[in-house]
């Protein structure tokens, strides 16, 4: 979970503080800056997809990983395209495409925060849930050092290509984690699909003899 929760934080300040500061460095206008700030949205909204996250089984991947380790390793790579691309976008030429790779980052970040926190339910009993939460928080928080002053120490000594460039290899922390560690053994939502067609079919039993 240290390491999952570092996957987690690192692309966080790269699509807000980090990048603003960038922008800024390099000479676009404030009100573009402003303009990137609603990449900030796909945080808040990301219930939407949620389930989708949670029901879908990915081809090829859920059969090789299982369902949570899939999800979070195809957010991982989203991730990791999306800060490489950003590293060799001229964000004075074309801020359009910077706007559109830091979407691909903040998008794939929050169904990686979606995918970790449905693994984290699912991997340990609830005594231990609490332990592995703050195990995820001292990792996201060590991520968000890693993507703010280290970002700008990178970019301060040789440039912000290296910087961003350095920021998708680190994604590869997470990416390693997630093929050493192992797949939940229980499905939280199968589970609860599977009780619900129990109580179903216990209702059609006792509506048939006339006893509901």
């Amino acid at each position: 979970m240290l390491f999952l929760g570092f996957s987690a934080g690192l692309p966080f300040l790269l699509v807000f503080s980090t990048l603003n500061a960038r922008l800024a460095d390099v000479g676009v206008e404030t009100a573009t800056i402003g303009f990137f700030s609603w990449l900030g949205i796909t945080y808040s909204i990301k219930v939407f997809w949620a389930p989708v996250v949670d029901r879908l089984k990915l081809p090829v991947l859920d059969r090789l990983l299982g369902k949570r380790r899939s999800w979070i390793l195809l957010a991982q790579v989203g991730i990791a395209t999306g800060l490489y691309l950003m590293a060799h976008v001229d964000a004075i030429a074309v801020p359009e495409t910077m706007a559109l790779c830091g979407l691909l980052v903040a998008f794939s970040s929050a169904t990686q925060d979606v995918a970790i926190d449905a693994y984290r339910i699912e991997i340990a009993e609830e005594r231990l849930q609490a332990a592995l939460a703050a195990t995820y928080i001292f990792g996201y928080r060590l991520a968000l050092l890693v993507a703010g002053a280290g970002a700008l120490y990178l970019a301060e000594f040789w440039s912000w290509q290296v910087s961003y460039e350095v920021m998708a290899a680190l994604v590869g922390v997470g990416a390693l984690t997630v093929l050493v560690v192992k797949e939940p053994e229980v499905n939280h939502f199968s589970a609860a699909q599977d009780i619900a067609h129990k109580i179903e079919q216990e209702a059609a039993k006792r509506t048939h003899l006339g006893l509901g």
